[in-house]
């Protein structure tokens, strides 16, 4: 019989308790419960019904018509952000974004690839950023058809009009950080409205905090047969796409391999869909996108942006990237009547509370490290608040989980410091992150630390 000595049995039981009995209460936001309930599924579904009527939204389709093609679908949406910004006081900054793209596979001839971007400044770090995107563009089975009819219902005016209809409820709200709403264009040609967007947010030094790129959220019947409107998928890259060399040697000895950026906005929304989002139970998938697909997130997370793909559970690939036919029986192509617009309102809904959630809460920490090793405590810290966030915040609240937990177990609240030890808390046993909360509750997602978590400065 194997026998343990009173002291070390102690020392198990001070380590249990710590991880055990250290879960503050979380504080429930009324105003989040509003956000969710104000999505409308009837104007979702009327914005959706608008952009199917421009026949085709092809990146290489018409753009001088009035009433086809991508040229006047575009002219539509910016209108519509003009309209809610004149409904909040001019509380958006409304404009389009564009680069001249050729000589690629699918754009071969000089086209102006042109986004719609609309963004509601911050009034405590205006240069903090989360994007909510869609993609405006769409596609039958031939890529490079850029005439016959796309109705791009699902894929993707689903995602541009969640966009409009997140614009719309969060525009009657002021936020310490800023929101931005984006119909992105090219998407289905190359990925280039995202590329243009994150190159030129690099450029201009915009401090990005997450991207939600929408792509698909109103199908529930699956080809597979499945019909469900109660789940949903966030995909969320691994390691982040700019590592260094260094940052990988240090990785490999400290973890980090599910706690990028990505991987914890994306448990973060998952949290918000517990709390606030009435049966809908998101996954979150350990993968960039689909596999071997890709989505208008990539190219943020390519240049270490934390970005997620959120979208249905079940697709039905009858009516993606289709013609629109009968063939054996079966409907081809992606029309209206395969868009369940309660469903998309849900998924909208996600998208508003956990954008308000990161907007009205404090940046992220910065610079969170650690240290533990040989050692029966853990310490963790990180830089200190900016000046302006000095009367937003109220301190940190640090998590751990078992290293073969998906999410975070177990928190404690140590207060406005830039340091913390957690007693008998051995480093070697569970993973470690710290989020900053705001005076009123609100919290931004956890940052692991070092290189392989952090969500920048």
């Amino acid at each position: 019989m194997r026998t343990i000595s009173v002291s070390l049995a102690l020392a198990l039981a001070v380590a249990s308790a710590g991880a055990s009995a250290s879960s503050p209460a979380y504080q429930e936001q009324q105003k989040l419960h509003d956000i969710a309930g104000a999505v409308s599924a009837e104007r979702i579904k009327q914005d959706i019904t608008k952009l199917v009527s421009f026949g085709t939204r092809h990146t290489l389709s018409e753009t001088t018509s009035d009433t086809r093609g991508i040229g006047a679908a575009r002219r539509w949406i910016k209108a519509e952000f003009d309209k809610i910004s004149a409904a909040c006081g001019g509380c958006l900054e409304v404009y389009y974004q564009s680069d001249v793209i050729s000589g690629e596979r699918r754009i071969p001839e000089p086209t102006e690839v042109v986004s719609v971007i609309a963004v509601q400044r911050g009034n405590v770090d205006p240069s903090r950023y989360v994007i909510m995107s869609g993609d405006i563009d769409s596609r039958v089975s031939d890529v490079m058809d850029a005439t016959s009819d796309a109705p791009g219902a699902n894929d993707n005016a689903s995602g541009v009009a969640g966009t409009l209809e997140a614009a719309r409820v969060l525009s009657q709200y002021e936020f310490a950080g800023s929101i931005v709403y984006a119909a992105l264009a090219g998407e289905e040609q190359g990925l280039f409205g995202g590329k243009i967007m994150a190159a030129q947010a690099q450029e201009d030094g915009w401090r990005i905090k997450a991207v939600l790129n929408n792509d698909m959220i109103g199908n529930v019947e699956g080809i597979n047969g499945v019909v469900n409107n109660t789940t949903a998928r966030i995909f969320a890259e691994g390691t982040r796409m700019d590592e260094t060399d260094a940052d990988e040697r240090r990785r490999r000895f400290t973890g980090g391999e599910v706690d990028s950026p990505s991987r914890n906005l994306a448990r973060y929304i998952d949290w918000m869909a517990d709390r606030y989002i009435t049966n809908l139970d998101t996954m979150v998938i350990y993968r960039l996108d689909r596999f071997g697909r890709g989505g208008h997130h990539r190219p943020f997370n390519d240049l270490g942006y934390p970005g997620v793909r959120i979208m249905e559970t079940n697709e039905n690939y009858h009516r993606q990237h289709q013609d629109i036919r009968v063939e054996d029986g079966i409907h081809y192509g992606d029309t209206l009547d395969g868009v369940d617009f309660d469903y998309a309102a849900k998924l909208t809904a996600l998208n508003a509370v956990s954008l308000a959630s990161m907007a009205w809460a404090p940046s992220p920490p910065a610079e969170v490290s650690i240290k533990g090793a040989v050692s029966p405590d853990t310490t963790l810290s990180w830089q200190a608040p900016s000046a302006a966030e000095q009367e937003l915040i109220a301190g940190y609240r640090i998590y751990w989980r078992h290293t073969d937990a998906p999410n975070w177990e177990f928190s404690r609240d140590v207060g406005l410091v830039n340091a913390y030890t957690l007693e008998n808390i051995v480093i070697d046993n569970y993973f470690f992150g710290v989020a900053s909360v705001s005076k009123d509750g609100f919290e931004s997602p956890v940052v692991f630390p070092g290189p392989a978590g952090a969500f920048g400065e």
